[in-house]
């Protein structure tokens, strides 16, 4: 089937294109604009993304929204993971506000939503999560954002997201599990088309 992934984050486009080979994601357009993600929670902001794109376009639209949850901070950043450190932050800023703000050894949480919404205005959205631990110094240089000082509580051997191959990622990530929530989703709308 054929989605419109309304997005702009190249890191996204690439993991989720990864994630699902047997549907084609086609990318947003550049005139296509995307409203501020002002809801509270991971679902509310993927549904702002899908239903603009799916409305702009008048297509199937699939958007995620996603982020980190440090139990240290009572969720934060949450929402907020993209922007913890200013409007403006970079990944490398985040992720130095995480390090001085959360202790080695807390929990962690990697959240991801996927949103899909159809051109008569139906409405999904499934939820994957990822749990894990601070790690006590950055490691790796793979992944992307947090990744330097997550350890994924499934993988053994206590490496980090950026420690891990794309695959190894892919098979434990809040965005993997999340995928595999919305493939029979993704299946029964094809089969329905």
């Amino acid at each position: 089937m054929r989605f419109v992934l309304s997005t702009r984050n190249a890191h996204k486009v690439s993991e989720l294109a990864d994630l699902l080979p047997e549907h084609e994601l086609l990318p947003l357009p550049g005139d296509v604009e995307l409203p501020p993600e002002t809801a509270p929670d991971f679902a509310g902001n993927a549904l702002i993304k899908a239903r603009a794109a799916s409305a702009a376009l008048g297509v199937a639209a699939i958007a995620d929204d996603s982020g980190l949850e440090a139990a240290a901070l009572g969720g934060a950043p949450g929402v907020r993971s993209a922007r913890y450190a200013g409007e403006n932050a970079t990944d490398e800023d985040n992720l130095a506000k995480l390090i001085r703000e959360v202790p080695a050894g807390s929990a962690l949480a990697y959240v991801c939503v996927i949103a899909v919404v159809l051109p008569d205005g139906t409405e999904h959205t499934v939820e994957g999560r990822c749990t894990g631990t601070m790690a006590d110094a950055r490691r790796g240089a793979g992944g992307f954002g947090y990744d330097p000082v997550f350890v994924a509580d499934e993988d053994p051997a206590g490496r980090t997201m950026a420690e891990l191959t794309a695959a190894e990622k892919g098979a434990i990530s809040h965005r993997g599990a999340a995928v595999a929530a919305v493939v029979p989703l993704l299946e029964s709308l094809a089969a329905d088309a």
